[in-house]
């Protein structure tokens, strides 16, 4: 989709208002999953997908990247696979006698990382810098990556045969950890009766899905989000919320001021999409789960117990006051 002129707030909302319907084309059930996808963009964040096998993680990051034009990798993480292989590498050319630079498949604007917890720490850390920084280093040399750029990974929360944790460092440059759950009966009905007509989801173009927004349009859309206001009370409220973390009693790590920085923009691109001028302490509190719950490390008591992560976080929303 070629660039477009410049277009209002409103507009660019209705074309992500049409970007969850043509996602829902291809993926029944999951509407929160793609609205914390679109804020992740919004925001410029990446999103960690956990949920069983046969969710649609994968239809789910290939609709959308569908219905936004824009360039989509998948990568099957597995121990084998090298740093170089997601990143880049230099590969000798016969014919000039020198090294050049192979761009990996990290070179995309949205990198589905697929079961990312499959691979060795060393390979899940080349992509620190990519997610990070937005580039590759490769021979002293920096990359740049396309603009937009986003990693959506996936993670099976079951399976832990064959599996590396994901380092606390790199957990927390996810934006937003999504958890996607079992479909309830009728959900999974109507994903039978869509297979049942025909439905292909290897066939997003031939299931009725068009774009509706482009890169361009999804860069003013970025910079109109990052201009939502925030009040110094709102602001105070929000760190409020991560320091509460670090002092609950079930909790060894708490939030990082990388959280509460995560928090703020997640916000900030919540509020845009709902048309407010400025972020609200509801703004903040709807996307509190999403946003820590993968930056909490449990004491291994609590984990005992039985204790969870959203129970600690819901507990601490109640608890710290609201500016009125």
């Amino acid at each position: 989709m070629t660039d477009q002129p410049e277009q209002t707030p409103d507009q660019l909302r209705e074309a992500l208002g049409r970007v969850r319907a043509e996602v829902g084309k291809a993926v029944v059930g999951q509407d929160g999953a793609v609205t914390g996808l679109i804020v992740a963009l919004l925001a410029k964040g990446h999103v960690l997908l956990e949920g069983v096998p046969g969710v649609a993680k994968t239809l789910l990051v290939r609709s959308l990247s569908h219905a936004l034009s824009l360039d989509t990798t998948r990568v099957q993480f597995t121990p084998d696979l090298m740093p170089g292989d997601v990143t880049g590498s230099l590969v000798y050319d016969a014919k000039s006698g020198d090294f050049e630079f192979r761009e990996g498949p990290v070179f995309t604007n949205i990198l589905l990382a697929d079961e990312i917890n499959r691979t060795p720490p060393k390979t899940q850390s080349a992509l620190l810098e990519a997610m990070e920084e937005r580039q590759v280093s490769v021979d002293g040399l920096s990359r740049p990556l396309p603009d937009p750029f986003m990693v959506a990974a996936t993670m099976n929360p079951i399976e832990y045969e064959g599996t590396y944790t994901l380092p606390e460092a790199q957990l927390d440059r996810f934006m937003l950890k999504l958890v996607l759950d079992l479909p309830p009966r009728d959900t999974e009905i109507a994903v039978l009766e869509r297979h049942a007509a025909g439905f292909n989801p290897r066939d997003l173009a031939g299931a009725g899905l068009t774009a509706v927004l482009g890169a361009s349009e999804l860069r003013q859309a970025q910079a109109s989000a990052a201009s939502v206001g925030a009040s110094p009370d709102v602001l105070a409220y929000t760190v409020d919320l991560a320091r509460a973390t670090r002092q609950s009693p079930s909790v060894k790590l708490g939030v990082s001021p990388r959280g509460s920085t995560a928090l703020l923009a997640s916000a900030k691109a919540w509020a845009w999409l709902n048309g407010s001028p400025a972020i609200t302490p509801d703004h903040v509190q709807a996307m509190v789960l999403p946003v820590l719950r993968h930056r909490i490390q449990l004491r291994p008591e609590a984990e005992l117990e039985g204790v969870s992560v959203d129970s600690i976080l819901r507990s601490i929303l109640s608890q710290v006051q609201v500016p009125i």
